[in-house]
């Protein structure tokens, strides 16, 4: 993706406040893994108590000099880390089995205790806070229309009052948006909607001005607004900032190691960027995967229903793969494996996968990826080979 584009297009459209506000935090070349550290944010506290994967060399060996190749994308056997390697940009992969650290290497300035913006993974994270504001009864249904949440967009168009919470949770919005990121004319608009909904001082004034493509229900089509869309609901439900309920319900009872961060618009609105703004550990990312792994339950405690975890993760080809958030057929293209995984990914591959079978847990932190390896499908041919 290329993000420089994104602040050229918009200033030649006279977006400057969105585009200067860019430039000042990110630069020319667009959000990075740090960006957060010149972002305008709420803090997702962390609780008094710490919950430690245990740590262990007994597969490192094994790891390091088993070679694999997969379906797609890597035609001649390599090791794991020369697959790693392969793509320019990572700097962090752990992987975890049975609650055991059994790899864990950082590249560059990154280390286990660096927070790193995950992007598009906090998709999946705003869906595990939507399945908690649904059990505790903040939205009554996930088949309510958005209207009943955000009632000011009953006096916009008419397609607003059809939009359900489902629809924003399986990417079946119609809204007329993408995540364009390209130099073309005939994409300039949605150049300027990307740089806005990334940069503006209030969020929910493009809300209110957006426009539908086609009727909610009828298309799987991916875009950032939609998840946008979902973070306000969940704040206007509960009533309380996306940082503190995700603080209270999720950060605090899985004891994460570091407080995490997310980005929001501006001082006087305070509307999180529910999309891709979250920044957190490889390792407390981890844990969101060990609490969907054990269906829901983390040390005993019901965090969000076993419904809740299985709609989102059990194996279904239908919508694309995609279903609350998640990814749950392992990789296109392919068979169903016999230890199917499913995840979370970010546009600059990040990625969280699961596979509940084989009890493991594979975190791929990074900046882009050359197009050799698709993580994702490289975690799961990893897993589908596991000793």
């Amino acid at each position: 993706m290329k993000f420089a584009v994104l602040f050229l297009l918009s200033t030649l459209t006279l977006s400057s406040c969105s585009v200067l506000r860019g430039l000042r935090t990110d630069g020319k070349n667009g959000p990075g893994m740090y960006s957060y550290e010149g972002r305008l944010l709420d803090t997702i506290a962390r609780g008094p108590e710490t919950f430690r994967f245990a740590e262990s060399d007994k597969y490192a060996a094994w790891l390091d000099t088993l070679h694999f190749y997969t379906q797609g994308s890597i035609k001649e056997p390599m090791t794991l880390v020369e697959s790693i390697e392969t793509t320019q940009g990572s700097q962090g992969v752990l992987i975890i089995q049975n609650d055991t650290i059994v790899f864990e290497r950082y590249w560059g300035s990154l280390t286990a205790d660096r927070l790193a913006t995950v992007f598009s993974v906090s998709k999946s994270v705003t869906s595990l806070l939507c399945g908690i504001a649904v059990d505790e009864g903040y939205i009554k249904s996930i088949d309510d229309p958005v209207t009943d949440y955000i009632p000011e967009l009953k006096k916009k168009d008419p397609h607003w009052q059809r939009l359900t919470v489902r629809h924003l949770l399986d990417m079946r919005s119609g809204l007329d948006f993408d995540d364009t990121y390209y130099m073309h004319l005939k994409g300039l608009k949605r150049v300027v909607a990307i740089a806005r909904l990334n940069y503006s001082h209030n969020v929910m004034k493009q809300v209110r001005n957006m426009k539908f493509r086609c009727e909610p229900g009828t298309e799987h089509f991916y875009e950032s607004m939609t998840s946008q869309i979902l973070g306000i609901v969940i704040e206007r439900a509960t009533g309380q900032p996306f940082a503190e309920y995700l603080s209270d319900k999720v950060w605090k009872p899985l004891q994460m190691e570091q407080s995490a961060v997310v980005n929001i618009d501006s001082r006087k609105h305070r509307v999180a960027q529910s999309f891709g703004g979250i920044s957190m550990t490889a390792r407390d990312l981890a844990k969101i995967g060990r609490l969907y792994m054990n269906g829901g339950v983390w040390e005993g405690q019901r965090i969000v229903s076993e419904d809740w975890v299985r709609q989102s993760t059990a194996y279904d080809t239908t919508n694309d793969g995609y279903h609350f958030n998640w990814y749950n057929t392992s990789y296109y293209g392919a068979d169903k494996p016999e230890h199917p995984g499913f995840y979370a990914l970010g546009i600059k591959m990040q990625v969280l996968y699961v596979n509940p079978d084989l009890n493991l847990i594979m975190v791929r932190v990074g900046m882009n990826n050359s197009g050799k390896v698709f993580h994702p499908e490289l975690f799961e041919t990893l897993s589908n080979i596991w000793e």
